[in-house]
């Protein structure tokens, strides 16, 4: 039976704005500030890891796709020092320069906490799942173009811009395969835990402990040398 008489649903646009819910919520409650995007939404050609920090996920089973996230120095400082200040870190044991490790563990975090949070969206509203890879975090000196390792046969990509509380920017793209959702028959959301008690259980988890910011500087070497760099 051809699906022209069902509605669709969920698309590319759709998706994407589920996703910048799940990064702009999840940013706002663990910071405890506003975290916004912009209402308007470019299409590009490709998508790129930027100058000052950049960080890309890989998402695969449903459908498939990437998301990077390029910070600039300033968006990165702040939300790293509004993260560790609402877990309960004095200011003077903060890092001062987002070249550090502990900086880039900690934004690693909040985007796995957000991929998360729309894996979860995705599992409850669109009745597939889609697994995320550990997202990649790392401090740049030039740019480097990054392609999804799927075989997508229309990909599409999107730049979205996001504001901190203070004004400062930083960019999300989405490069995912063409896609449609629609609607069958009506049905209940699935079940899934609750976002804001997951983000609650991160924060009573404390810091990173040495031990895994030791790993994390370990696999952030492997990759610069995988990349070139």
């Amino acid at each position: 039976m051809s699906t022209e008489n069902y509605p669709t649903v969920f698309g590319t646009e759709d998706v994407l704005r589920s996703l910048c819910d799940s990064v702009s919520r999840v940013l706002s409650v663990t910071t405890q500030s506003q975290i916004r995007y912009s209402g308007m939404v470019q299409r590009i050609s490709k998508t790129c890891l930027k100058p000052d920090i950049g960080c890309f996920v890989l998402f695969d089973g449903g459908f498939s796709g990437l998301v990077v996230i390029n910070f600039s120095a300033r968006a990165a400082m702040e939300l790293y020092e509004q993260y560790m200040l609402n877990m309960g870190m004095s200011r003077a044991e903060l890092k001062t320069s987002h070249t550090s490790d502990e900086v880039s563990n900690v934004m690693g975090e909040l985007m796995n906490q957000s991929v998360g949070d729309f894996t979860a969206k995705v599992a409850r509203e669109l009745q597939t799942d889609i697994t995320q890879n550990q997202p990649r975090m790392m401090a740049l000196s030039k740019q480097v173009i990054l392609s999804v390792d799927t075989h997508l046969e229309k990909p599409e990509a999107r730049r979205v811009t996001f504001f901190t509380s203070r004004n400062n920017i930083f960019y999300l793209e989405l490069a995912v395969d063409r896609t449609e959702f629609i609607k069958l028959n009506d049905f209940m959301a699935s079940e899934v835990p609750d976002p804001d008690a997951l983000i609650e259980q991160a924060h009573a988890a404390g810091p990173a402990s040495a031990a895994s910011v030791q790993s994390g500087t370990s696999e952030h070497d492997e990759l610069l040398n995988s990349l070139g760099m």
